[in-house]
């Protein structure tokens, strides 16, 4: 049973999430202030968060950061919970971590939906056809690790999930319909943009990506074969 924290100020609004949430079997925590997020989610971290932007004491976008930029708690997926419905508030949210955005007034049915579409991404079982290799990148699925040239690189679940989709999916173009389908695990009505900045935060986080990840116009992404080694010329 996964365990989600609410962290929402309004309670109206945090006893319908809590509602919908403990009806499909979640367990549930509410905080009505952004003070103890953090703590709570260092000394007792919830499977996911659902994060309202508009927080007393301390802002959603402040927590966010602040989670992202902690080892221990970097990968717990988060859901922006807000009334901020602007393209730049999402952008923003997005850009600090967020795994998914939904703004008030919402469909508590659709947020429950989010919430179990990225938890059974984050939770599906690895293939067992061993780790994924692109270049100097390694990534063991089973550990959740990413290395470059050995050295672990921290990405989000969601950053996670993205790569490890393009990495099997070397060679073909995708369009971004089609990896919000298959990575974010249901019908996204986010807009495509949520695609495009994952995309950029693993270009940025992954720079020898910039150029084998490419942008194909107006319609998605293509993860390029990598460059065959060059051969070793024989001796004498």
């Amino acid at each position: 049973m996964s365990a989600i924290l609410v962290a929402e100020d309004d309670a109206d609004i945090a006893g319908l999430v809590r509602h919908y949430l403990e009806k499909d079997g979640f367990t549930v925590d509410v905080l009505d202030s952004g003070r103890d997020v953090v703590s709570r989610m260092r000394t007792a971290p919830a499977d996911l968060l659902v994060l309202d932007l508009m927080l007393p004491g301390v802002d959603g976008l402040t927590i966010c950061r602040a989670l992202r930029g902690d080892p221990a708690t970097a990968v717990i997926p988060i859901i922006m919970l807000t009334a901020k419905a602007s393209e730049a508030d999402r952008i923003a949210g997005l850009e600090l971590g967020a795994d998914d955005y939904l703004t008030k007034p919402f469909n508590p049915k659709e947020l429950v939906l989010r919430v179990r579409a990225l938890l059974r991404r984050v939770d599906r079982p690895a293939p067992t056809s061993g780790p994924l290799s692109y270049g100097p990148l390694a990534v063991d699925l089973d550990r959740h690790i990413v290395t470059v040239d050995a050295v672990e690189v921290r990405l989000t679940a969601k950053e996670f999930l993205l790569l490890q989709y393009l990495l099997t999916h070397r060679g073909r173009v995708l369009s971004r319909d089609l990896l919000l389908s298959d990575v974010w695990d249901y019908s996204y009505t986010g807009g495509t943009r949520t695609v495009d900045v994952h995309v950029r935060r693993l270009r940025e986080k992954l720079p020898f990506l910039t150029e084998a990840l490419v942008t194909v116009k107006q319609f998605g992404y293509k993860l390029l074969d990598p460059a065959p080694a060059a051969a070793t010329p024989p001796r004498g």
